[in-house]
């Protein structure tokens, strides 16, 4: 009687934890989005040339996926998972989410969940709208000092450096519903001064187009664009895509223009040639993350 009281009590509790999970996540389709994540990392290769093969893999899986504006958008902060639709960056966040969790050797859809939300929020902790890496400078930063990725582009032959004040959002505070609450405009607005005459490393439009270069992206690298706006460092991002080491890297990106996931009908540095609206790309891989490590307090699922 005393073993089936604990049994009964030890499934209580994991009854308890399983409710808590969900009611911190915001699901386009609760039942349909766990579903296609568990599938999704039951599908991995179970072998991979490098992280970023992972990447890519996952990358493909959403290929004809509809674009989606504004989906983290809400009146309450809370971890948003969306696979139904998506933007540039859950795009990109979600393949890389997908491609840590095989990394670790875990395959739950709350492990999954885990790495989205420590890939998008400052320290991985959820502390209101500020929390969300909102900039992909500030992005970038916060998840090197976390060992989750890191910026290569100053790896490649030919990279040249931008300095930039970011404060995009507080200049245009009327395009952030968020920024109406005068805290989360402040925070913001502090988190922007940690970026005044910030300097970053670039791959420009005109370098692209090099042999070296192309030889020098992964496929399943992450790759910025940077725009041209003065006090804003990228406007889209994407995922490159290429058929083999010497080939050309392509992008395979969600499109606001063509309405789904896809990939660019031409080369990476003839698509950036074509829009004038980025001046070249900033390029982040986990080439340095330690493989399969641990997270602390939280024990592996089984694979």
């Amino acid at each position: 009687m005393k073993r089936l009281s604990i049994l009964l009590i030890l499934m209580a509790a994991a009854s308890a934890i399983a409710a808590s999970a969900r009611s911190e996540v915001r699901f386009g389709n609760e039942s349909a989005d766990t579903t296609a994540i568990t599938a999704l990392l039951d599908s991995a290769p179970r072998q991979y040339a490098n992280p970023e093969e992972l990447t890519a893999f996952f990358a493909r899986s959403f290929i004809g996926t509809p674009y989606a504006a504004h989906t983290l958008e809400a009146p309450e902060e809370i971890l948003t998972v969306r696979i139904d639709s998506l933007d540039c960056t859950t795009f990109v966040e979600t393949a890389m989410a997908l491609a840590f969790t095989v990394l670790e050797k875990r395959s739950s859809w709350r492990d999954f969940v885990y790495n989205l939300r420590r890939i998008r929020y400052r320290g991985g902790e959820i502390e209101g709208y500020p929390s969300r890496l909102h900039y992909i400078c500030d992005w970038a930063v916060d998840n090197k000092y976390r060992g989750n990725f890191s910026d290569v582009t100053g790896t490649f032959p030919r990279y040249s450096n931008m300095v930039r004040s970011i404060d995009f959002m507080t200049d245009n505070r009327k395009l952030y519903p968020a920024l109406a609450d005068q805290n989360n405009y402040d925070r913001i607005r502090a988190i922007e001064s940690g970026y005044r005459n910030h300097k970053f490393p670039y791959i420009k439009t005109i370098d692209l187009g090099s042999k070296a270069t192309k030889a020098a992206f992964r496929n399943g690298d992450v790759v910025a664009l940077v725009s041209t706006l003065k006090n804003l460092d990228v406007t889209h991002m994407g995922i490159v895509v290429k058929e083999s080491p010497e080939a050309d890297p392509y992008l395979l990106h969600a499109s606001s223009s063509n309405g789904v996931v896809e990939i660019s009908s031409r080369p990476l540095a003839e698509f950036l040639k074509k829009n004038r609206q980025w001046l070249g790309v900033r390029v982040a891989a986990m080439r340095a993350w330690r493989h399969c490590r641990l997270r602390r307090g939280a024990s592996p699922s089984s694979r």
